[in-house]
């Protein structure tokens, strides 16, 4: 994690550097204001890394002597293929497409919107890929 802390430092110190000079040039507070609070959100994702990666014993990506060999090992449940989100999807594109249309088809996707939530959050609980 200490490699990870290093590159959103460097680039919340390039953000710290170009937000004043975008200011000079452009004048243009809007633009200003985000730079800034990009590089705020850079330091405070830096930090969180950080302060996990000293707490934490380091990975064989941050040891100088690992070996690719010391990552082998099961690295967790990947889910296999599923049709919820997709259905998900759907039913959100019905629901924006309601905003346009009409109130009632805002209504209809929100309903299957919510059968599909349901669906893809405890597809895990019954069927094939049950635990």
């Amino acid at each position: 994690m200490k490699a990870e802390a290093w590159i959103f430092a460097g680039c919340g110190i390039f953000f710290l550097v170009v937000t004043p000079g975008y200011w000079f040039a452009s004048g243009d507070p809007t633009g200003t204001v985000a730079l800034g609070m990009t590089f705020l959100l850079c330091a405070l994702v830096a930090f969180y890394l950080g302060f996990h990666a000293r707490r934490m014993e380091p990975r064989p990506e941050d040891r100088k002597d690992g070996e690719i060999i010391d990552g082998a090992g099961e690295l967790g449940f990947f889910p296999p293929y599923s049709w919820w989100p997709l259905w998900c999807a759907l039913c959100l594109a019905v629901m924006v497409y309601g905003v346009v249309i009409g109130w009632w088809l805002f209504i209809i996707g929100a309903v299957l919107g919510l059968a599909a939530l349901i669906g893809f959050v405890f597809e895990y609980y019954r069927g094939e890929h049950a635990h």
